[in-house]
């Protein structure tokens, strides 16, 4: 017997907390019935649908790619943009994991695994995800300690882990940080920027825990190797 936001999650469907919402809201139905209650258990032989769709459970798959700019990450878009989604060549149905802005590049993780974008998204599991800024201006070290000591967003206190000036073109009125954070709270890094008064210009996220963008050009991705994914799962707490 298994929570029935686990089943959910590990059919590809939505992520575990994303799972949950649906249950609370009546989306999902055990045997014909519909399920509101998180701690209900199934086994393998209920039916469970989600908006009146059998769930099937399908092999796991994971990806890495480089979120080119442009592209928004989700599954699809009302707008009619390129999602993330339409560069991995696959049937399954995969979803990100955590998101990028529009205008934001770098490295996404993709599955249909609704276990390991948990552990991945979860602060808990404190996993390091790396951003590169380039800012318009010339950041000044008492912003950085603005930074290091903490900004509040959304009611909550959120603190990287390191904040490290790379660069400063006087020229051009520039600056580039590199800052690595463990929550992924929407606009999170170039909320923190504005927070102490200076804008994001470009921003990439360069690498997530143990999965950088080695040998990966914009648009290009890989598959997770069954050691990553298993590096991963010995995070889960």
């Amino acid at each position: 017997m298994e929570r029935l936001q686990k089943v959910i999650a590990e059919a590809g469907i939505a992520s575990r907390r994303k799972a949950e919402e649906l249950i609370v809201q009546g989306q999902v139905k055990v045997n014909g019935k519909v399920v509101t209650e998180l701690g209900t258990k199934v086994s393998d032989k209920d039916e469970v649908m989600v908006n009146n769709k059998p769930i099937v459970k399908e092999s796991k798959e994971y990806y890495l790619l480089n979120k080119p700019r442009g592209v928004v990450t989700t599954t699809n878009d009302d707008k009619n943009r390129k999602t993330v989604i339409d560069y991995i060549n696959t049937d399954a149905r995969i979803y990100p994991v955590g998101r990028l802005d529009y205008d934001t590049t770098g490295a996404i993780l993709l599955t249909n695994d609704g276990e390991f974008a948990n552990i991945i998204t979860h602060p808990k599991s404190e996993i390091d995800k790396v951003y590169v800024a380039k800012l318009n201006g010339i950041i000044k070290g008492e912003q950085i300690n603005k930074l290091k000591d903490g900004i509040e967003l959304d009611g909550v206190k959120v603190k990287p882990s390191r904040v490290k000036l790379k660069k400063v073109n006087q020229e051009n009125n520039t600056s580039t940080v590199e800052i690595i954070i463990h929550e992924g709270k929407n606009h999170q890094v170039k909320r923190m920027f504005e927070a102490v008064g200076i804008l994001v210009d470009k921003l990439k996220r360069e690498r997530i825990g143990i999965f950088n963008l080695e040998g990966l050009q914009s648009g290009e991705y890989r598959k997770l190797t069954p050691k990553e994914v298993a590096i991963i799962y010995s995070l889960k707490k």
